[in-house]
């Protein structure tokens, strides 16, 4: 069997294991299974999760980490799906199944291309794949920070198309909570409505989305609106609490105490006085994350940005050794539409970093995830001459 028919296989294990952020467990155990069946070197899975390997290089060239994360979102209805979402179909020439491109299939194939460079890599190849990046990546922050993993170079496995991709907005989950007090509903002079100021609460949520800035790379800066929650949620009761979620994609630089200033005037503008006055907070969101493994961490859900140059060197000799996977000249360098853990390993750690894997942004976290093995092939194939090609390059 092939390398690459071997990471097939093993991608088609890991999507018949499901793992949601926290849940990842069994991924990781499979995970540091195929590692030592491999023959990497200095195996282990950290305290939070995250399966580290090593393949080493033949000499003291620039040390390479390969990265993708363990944790898949849920699958929904599965009735909503051309073929079950944890079956890991092979059918059309595509493998099927939630995790498919996101990001089990990239996953396998960054495993099986380090133990196919055996020999080939002057410099260590580090493989470390990393929990809870689907929550904002805490994973990758403790890889980073407390296991102090070093390399020269952080090459991501979320789905590119072949592109190579030099960066993207990070996310923000900003709460903008009213308050006010409890009671029946049948007797609302004794409470105080906490959805009173809703509608201006959202108006200036509104406001604060204009004007925004933007990058002439990543793009522009947005923010939305995108949950209301009522506490407590009965149907007979005034409520006490409001929360409204925001979804900000920022621009790297974007500080938090920045992101909380603005929605707050906006909010205040809208109200025509100061959000003390009507109970209202403005906050990061925050939630409790326990890992698998019984670490816990009080999280902010804020994943940072990066950019990482597209006249870089580092950049164009990845896009020549890439090339186009349909027509002659170099690869594309463009950013990703989603956040990755680079805005870690990059926006925060320093480490160069660039994305380069097979699938298709349009499928991920839908019930149609799949990835086109004929790409995923030629993907392979570009990895075996990319990693020996980066390390030639920055040694």
């Amino acid at each position: 069997m092939s390398g690459f028919d071997a990471a097939v296989r093993f991608a088609q294990e890991l999507i018949r294991i499901p793992g949601l952020s926290g849940e990842e467990g069994a991924v990781s155990a499979r995970v540091e299974a195929e590692f030592r069946a491999l023959g990497f070197e200095e195996v282990r899975t950290d305290d939070v999760g995250n399966v580290i390997g090593v393949v080493r290089g033949t000499g003291s060239g620039p040390r390479v980490l390969l990265n993708c994360h363990l944790d898949v979102v849920a699958e929904g209805d599965p009735e909503g799906w051309e073929y079950p979402p944890f079956s890991g179909v092979v059918a059309e020439g595509h493998l099927h199944g939630r995790g498919a491109m996101d990001i089990k299939g990239p996953l396998a194939l960054q495993t099986h291309v380090a133990a196919a460079l055996r020999g080939r890599a002057t410099g260590d190849i580090v493989v470390a794949h990393t929990v809870y990046e689907e929550r904002g990546g805490l994973g990758m922050d403790r890889l980073l920070a407390e296991d102090a993993v070093h390399a020269d170079l952080c090459i991501i496995g979320e789905s590119t198309h072949g592109d190579v991709c030099i960066g993207h907005r990070g996310r923000a989950e900003v709460e903008v909570v009213l308050g006010g007090r409890a009671g029946h509903a049948s007797a609302p002079d004794r409470a105080r409505n906490a959805l009173t100021y809703l509608p201006e609460v959202l108006r200036g949520i509104e406001r604060a989305a204009v004007d925004l800035p933007t990058d002439p790379v990543l793009g522009p800066s947005t923010l939305a609106a995108t949950s209301v929650e009522v506490r407590p949620e009965s149907r007979n009761v005034i409520p006490d609490e409001v929360v409204v979620t925001v979804d900000w994609r920022i621009l790297p630089g974007m500080g938090e105490s920045a992101l909380l200033d603005r929605i707050r005037g906006a909010v205040e503008a809208a109200l025509g006085t100061s959000v003390n006055e009507c109970g209202v907070t403005v906050r990061m969101a925050r939630e409790r994350q326990r890992t698998w493994t019984g670490r816990e961490f009080d999280s902010g859900l804020l994943t940072p940005g990066f950019l990482t140059d597209p006249g870089d060197p580092l950049v164009v000799e990845a896009c020549r050794l890439v090339g186009r996977r349909r027509s002659e000249g170099p690869a594309v360098a463009r950013p990703w539409t989603f956040a990755t853990d680079g805005g870690w390993s990059s926006g925060v750690y320093g480490i160069p970093t660039i994305g380069f894997a097979p699938g298709e942004e349009r499928y991920a976290h839908t019930n149609r995830e799949r990835l086109d093995l004929e790409e995923a092939r030629w993907c392979w194939d570009r990895y075996l001459e990319l990693i020996p090609g980066l390390q030639l390059a920055l040694g």
